[in-house]
Order: C-alpha cells, then structure tokens, then sequence
C-alpha cells in the first residue's frame, strides 16, 4: 500500500464507527447522561478554542467557523424546543431527541469532510513521497469550517439546553 494512502486506510474504519454512533444516538429514546454531556460540552469547546487558532493566520476561516457556530446554536435551540422529556418504566429520566436536525447536521458534515477528500485526493496521489500530506489542508477551507462549526455549536447548544431543560424536568417531577 502507497505511504499517503494508509493514514486515511486506517482512519476511514474509525470514522465510519463514530458517525454510526452519532445517528444511532438521534433516533429514539436516549438516557439523560449528565457527565456524560458535561463532558461532551467542555471537549466542543476545546475544539472550538483550538480550530478558531487556525484562523489568526486566515480571517476567512475563522468567519466560516464563526457562521457555523452561529447557526449550530440556531439549529440547537430549535432541536430542544422539539425534544421531549418523560421518565421510563424504569425511573429513568429519559429524551427524545428530533431525529432529522441532529441526523442532517451529521450528514452535512460528512457529506463536506467525504468532498474535501475527494477533492485533496488526487493532489496526494501526484505528490511525491517527501511531500507534505494532503491532510492537513483539510482544515483550510472556510466552508469545510462553517460546517464544523455548525455541528460543533448544535452539540454545545443542544447538550447545554438538555441540562437546563432536564433540570426544570426533575423540577416539576418532584
């Protein structure tokens, strides 16, 4: 196997496992995991802090980094408002997550991420063996931003309006 083609080889089996993760937690009823979702927030967060680095050096990533972030907060607080709340048989405090906003904003992501592969690929098939990889011109695009940032604020938004919103559920419980 060609040197520039096993890190995607490799990579491609982990990233396929993680988004089937992603859209199987869209659909149905899915356990209020605080610690979990703390957690989730506080690394987004991290990421944002480290992508909006990338664009001291290009202001024109950083705004499509700023869009997206603007309109995953949007597309957020329209997924809480039609997010439902119940307790399970169980005793469990359970969520029912809107299955298309969340199943869309992870599609468009990995819909961008599988064209901007395409697109880099043949630049590293032409490349020579010391040449740079084309991986990390990745992150270059202001678009390929925009829709991480899109996704990046649905998630904070959406898991930060959980905590709240299942905090005022526990409320009226009592």
């Amino acid at each position: 196997m060609a040197p520039n083609l096993l890190m995607p080889a490799l990579m491609s089996p982990l990233l396929a496992f993680m988004v089937w993760r992603r859209v199987r937690r869209q659909f149905g009823r899915q356990p209020v995991r605080r610690g979990a979702m703390i957690t989730r927030v506080v690394i987004l967060l991290a990421v944002t802090g480290l992508l909006s680095l990338a664009g001291v050096h290009d202001p024109q990533v950083l705004e499509g980094l700023a869009g997206g972030l603007l309109g995953g907060i949007a597309l957020g607080l329209v997924g809480l408002r039609l997010t439902r709340f119940e307790r399970g048989a169980d005793g469990r405090d359970l969520y029912l997550p809107n299955a298309w906003i969340g199943a869309a904003v992870t599609a468009l992501l990995v819909g961008r991420l599988a064209w901007r592969f395409l697109v880099l690929a043949p630049d590293a098939g032409h490349a020579g063996a010391m040449a740079v990889p084309a991986v990390p011109q990745l992150g270059n695009s202001p678009l390929t931003l925009l829709v991480v940032g899109l996704m990046i604020g649905y998630y904070v938004s959406y898991y930060a309006g959980l905590l709240v919103h299942h905090r005022r559920f526990v409320r009226a419980q009592g």
